[in-house]
């Protein structure tokens, strides 16, 4: 009997951590990426699937635009280009549903400006 009892605690405590563990939110991401024209670091904050803040700080060149899109090669799934807003000098934001579901992405960065247009793409591992 006590066995039994033992073997149901631990069935329960190991539970408990998996589900802890499962639910925790992963902490931000953060991609950089540079080209010939420019340079930018991507941080997420909360990388998970469906709807998603995205902030791109400009590290070299002056885009007027900035845009993102994601593919997953493995599955074939792609998002159209969501526009992000400039929140300040080098500073943009965009907010949509970049990552449907969870998996390896890859994102996509276009910047236009002055000195062309550029497509800087990073790979992002998106959980839950």
């Amino acid at each position: 009997m006590r066995r039994i009892l033992a073997v149901a605690v631990l069935l329960a405590a190991a539970l408990a951590v998996f589900l802890y563990v499962r639910g925790s939110a992963p902490g931000p991401l953060t991609l950089t990426s540079a080209g010939t024209r420019y340079a930018v670091t991507v941080v997420v904050p909360r990388p998970t699937a469906g709807r998603v803040t995205a902030e791109v700080q400009v590290t070299s060149g002056e885009p007027r635009t900035v845009t993102l899109s994601t593919v997953m090669p493995g599955m074939g799934h792609s998002t159209p280009e969501i526009v992000a807003d400039a929140r300040g000098p080098g500073r943009y934001v965009a907010e949509g549903e970049l990552f449907p579901m969870a998996g390896v992405w890859e994102l996509s960065v276009r910047l236009n400006g002055a000195a062309g247009e550029e497509v800087l793409v990073v790979k992002a591992p998106i959980t839950g």
